[in-house]
């Protein structure tokens, strides 16, 4: 279905002359795929963050990391399934996976909470805004993560 959707996609582009970021896009895929999952799963980190921290009034910190597993769980299937392609055929290999994506993500969630501590409380700055700009840097460092070591090709 994913699939089916991106070549939709894509057809619109070309047909409404932008070809040259159809053929873009397809030329760096699984980035491209990775910046749409992850604006996605930006878009749930904010939307729950929000619906916590301001709507329930929860502190930053739990707000912040009931935000992250909800939005964890999204990357790990969507990158899993629609960005890297990964197949594990032994249990023991997606343990592995499943621990390396967590392991990353909670470095990330320690670098995004220190962040907003930090800007939110200390510097009085826009929650959600600063919520936003961690986000960004959290897609970057989480990215390279996936693509480097977590999602790794294997030799065969």
């Amino acid at each position: 279905m994913i699939d089916q959707l991106e070549a939709f996609c894509l057809q619109i582009l070309r047909k409404i002359k932008l070809g040259k970021l159809a053929d873009m896009y397809e030329e760096h895929r699984e980035g491209m795929r990775y910046l749409v999952f992850g604006a996605l799963s930006t878009i749930v980190n904010i939307v729950v963050f929000e619906i916590f921290h301001s709507g329930a009034k929860l502190s930053i910190t739990m707000s912040n990391v009931i935000a992250w597993i909800v939005a964890v769980i999204f990357a790990y299937i969507t990158n899993k399934l629609w960005v890297f392609y990964s197949k594990t055929k032994e249990i023991k290999d997606l343990i592995q996976e499943i621990a390396s994506f967590l392991g990353a993500r909670v470095a990330t969630l320690v670098i995004e909470t220190i962040f907003l501590i930090v800007m939110i409380d200390k510097f009085g700055l826009n929650s959600t805004f600063m919520k936003i700009i961690s986000n960004v840097i959290v897609i970057i460092l989480n990215f390279i993560f996936s693509k480097l070591w977590i999602f790794k090709k294997k030799e065969i």
